[in-house]
This record gives C-alpha cells, structure tokens and sequence, in this order.
C-alpha cells in the first residue's frame, strides 16, 4: 500500500534508526521476560502448546488458554520474530512500523500466534514474486493480514472435519488470503477515505464475511465464542503502567528533558497516513505512545473491565497507533462516544466487546480529528451497535472486527459529514 504523507515532513538528522530499532527489541524483550517471571518453563511450554492447538476465534484469550507465561512468551517471540524479518529486509523504521509491530503483539494475546500467522504471511509473498516485486511493498499489508490467520485454524483445528481434510484446506486457504489482500486493501482504502486507520481491517472483514457465507452455503458454519482471562488487574496494572511511564520518560530526556513541542501532534486529524515518527520526531511520539497508553489502561480500569488479554491487545494497538495517526485529542472522543452507547443502550459498559469496542474503536480517531468532538463522539456511538452486529458475518475469523466496522461507519459518516460542510461553507 503507498500512500501519501499528510503534512510538512520535517527531518531528524539527530534520531538514527538503530535507537528506533532497539526499542522496539526491548519491548518484545520485556513480554517475553515477564512471561519468564510468570510461570515455571514448563508451565509456558504447555501453555505455548495449547494456545498454538487452538482454533482462535474471537473471542479467545489467551491468557486464559495457555496461561500467562505462555501468553506473554508468545506475543513476545512474535514481535521479536517480524523486528527480525522487517530488519533483514531493511525496512525503514517509521511510525509505520511502530503500529504494524504493536499491532501483531496485540494481537498475540488473542488470536494470532507461532503457528497460525505464516500462511497468510506466505500468501503476500507469493504476491509479490508474482507482481516481481520485493516483499517490502506488501510487508505492512502481511503483517496486518494476519487478522484473518484464525480462518486456517478454524479447518485444521476442527472438530467438524478429518485432519486429512482440514489441514490442507486450511493451509490452502491461508495461502489464498495472502494472494488477494493486498489489491483489495489497496482498492479499498478510497471507500473510507482514510478515516479508518484499520484499513486492512476493514479488508479482513470483507473478505471474511465472503468466505465464511461460502462455507455456511457447504454446511460448514464458524462459531464465535467469550473466552477471557480475570483476576489480573493488579498485576497487569502494574506492568503497563510501568511500559509507558519508560516510554514518555525516555521520550522527554531524548526530548532535551522537555515536552517542548508534544502539543504540535495534536495539530493533525491522524487521516492515513500522519506517520508521527516522521512529521515530529520519535522523541515526541514515544511521549504520546506511552501517554495514550497510560489514558487507555485507565478508561479500562475506570470503566470497571477486565485487563484481559484481548484488553491488552488492544492497548497495545493504540500505544502503536499513536506513533501513527492518534493522540489524546482524538481518541478520548471515541472512549466517550462508546461509554454513552454503552450506558444508553442494551449493554454493560464492563462487557468484554464493549472494552474492546472502545479500544479497538479508536480507529475512527481520524474522524474526530478532522470533524471534531461531537462528531467524534456519534462516530464512536454508531460505532458501538455496528461492531457487536458485524461478527456475525464472518463468524470470528477476522479479528480485526472493529476495524471492519469501522470502516462501515467511516464509510457511512464522512460522505455526510463531508457534505453537509460543503453545504454551511456554500
């Protein structure tokens, strides 16, 4: 996906990559010994063993599955596994890159894991030899593909077929994925304009709803489910709160000891693409990385939710976001936009999808960055009701759920929004 960089480029001689590129090392560093300190090496072998056998569907934690040893481990050796792939392909470490590897350590907490993220990872590359082009094109696009890597465990991992059967339709169908997600994600962009930072999200949820009404037209029908880990909100408070503080402390040392110049970032909506890293500096965005995960554990803990793992991964995607299009002034809109949904609608606000609606719903962010406060807030409302509907469709096997949705409502919302702008300036 190629994109065009929103705003005045301003570069940082003094920041090297190497910097860019150890942090991120330490931060998969830092799960994977906090799963060590969590449980014995048995204990986290076993867990990696199950949370690898399992079918991970939404929603599956898996902290509840395997453990927290094994749940940390593997979200761990995964980041630091595509660090290690992204820097021997010498990819340029940007904001870009910050959200795509804080995303696939999200998400190992929940659904993506040692076995299950190759296919679809194989299926862009195989992508790429065909279009003869290098796999650094498409690399985002396979990192951010593997939402949908629950499809191949689904059919290798069923109950509902024989493994002579499953395991190669699951393979294939990895593989297959991989082939067409980067034209679509491309193609799909302009429906939402960019106001979707989810953008292969919002692809995955396409895609998924197609393929899941072809296997329910064979009988083959996924089932979603609620698997989520309590009782860690001490615990995991502490580790988080500690994660981001490091950041915003280093940031503001890096920074001449100073917050000189953090408020610019609030300046841009955070519409595709406002790679932050570039536009001001990672000094600054690493001060807004850690404050914005400071505010999500927060809102989470304040709310009364659970720090799951599905939680967590959703905390880390905003902390990666936020080197990537959100900051305070635009996603504190959506938080409040799903808490009125929530308190004026069917559900509790300490619902597990609704924690994870307010989480992963700051996608919408550049909607309220454009638009401001109060369209922000109806963005995350309408937002709330669509998510909790759109699972349906494809039964779990994308997860990046919100981002499909958000994708509809950005869909949906912009073109009004848009117009009726046009029509009060006219």
């Amino acid at each position: 996906m190629r994109f065009k960089l929103k705003g005045k480029t301003k570069p940082h001689p003094s920041v090297d990559e190497k910097f860019r590129l150890i942090f991120l090392i330490l931060f998969a560093c830092s799960l994977i010994l906090f799963g060590l300190l969590a449980d014995s090496p048995q204990e986290i072998i076993y867990g990696l063993r199950r949370i690898i056998l399992d079918r991970a569907v939404l929603i599956t934690d898996y902290i509840k599955i395997g453990g927290i040893g094994a749940a940390f481990v593997n979200a761990g050796l995964i980041t630091l596994i595509f660090v290690f792939i992204l820097y021997k392909m010498k990819i340029h470490i940007s904001g870009a890159t910050y959200a795509a590897i804080f995303t696939m350590a999200g998400f190992s907490f929940f659904g993506k894991n040692l076995f299950n993220v190759w296919f679809i990872f194989l299926g862009v590359f195989i992508y790429a030899k065909i279009q003869r082009v290098h796999l650094s094109r498409y690399i985002y696009v396979a990192l951010y593909g593997t939402a949908m890597a629950p499809i191949s465990t689904e059919f290798i991992f069923s109950d509902q077929l024989p493994v002579y059967f499953g395991l190669p339709l699951g393979v294939f169908l990895g593989i297959l994925i991989g082939l067409i997600l980067p034209p679509l994600a491309t193609h799909l962009l302009k429906v939402h304009q960019g106001y979707n930072l989810y953008n292969v999200g919002f692809t995955a949820g396409l895609i998924s709803t197609i393929f899941v009404a072809l296997f329910k037209s064979y009988g083959y029908i996924p089932s979603t489910r609620l698997v989520y880990s309590k009782g860690n909100n001490e615990l995991f408070s502490y580790f988080l709160f500690i994660l981001f503080t490091i950041m915003v402390v280093i940031g503001y040392i890096r920074n001449n000891n100073s917050l000189k110049n953090y408020f610019k970032i609030f300046k841009y909506s955070g519409r595709l693409v406002s790679d932050f890293i570039v536009l001001e500096g990672v000094n600054l965005t690493l001060i807004n990385m850690g404050i914005n995960g400071i505010i999500a554990t927060i809102y989470v803990l304040l709310v009364g939710g659970e720090l799951s793992g599905p939680a967590i991964g959703g905390i880390f995607t905003i902390v990666g976001f936020s080197a990537f299009g959100k900051h305070p002034k635009n996603i504190i809109p959506i938080f409040l936009g799903v808490y009125l949904g929530a308190i004026t609608k069917i559900w509790n606000i300490n619902d597990p999808s609704i924690i994870l609606a307010a989480l992963f719903g700051t996608s919408l962010a550049p909607i309220a960055g454009e638009f401001g406060i109060l369209i922000g807030i109806l963005a995350a409302y309408i937002h709330l009701s669509v998510t909790l509907s759109v699972v349906s469709l494809h039964g779990g096997l994308n997860l990046y759920n919100n981002g499909f949705s958000a994708g509809l409502v950005a869909a949906f919302l912009v073109p009004i929004i848009s117009a009726l702008r046009r029509e009060e300036t006219s």
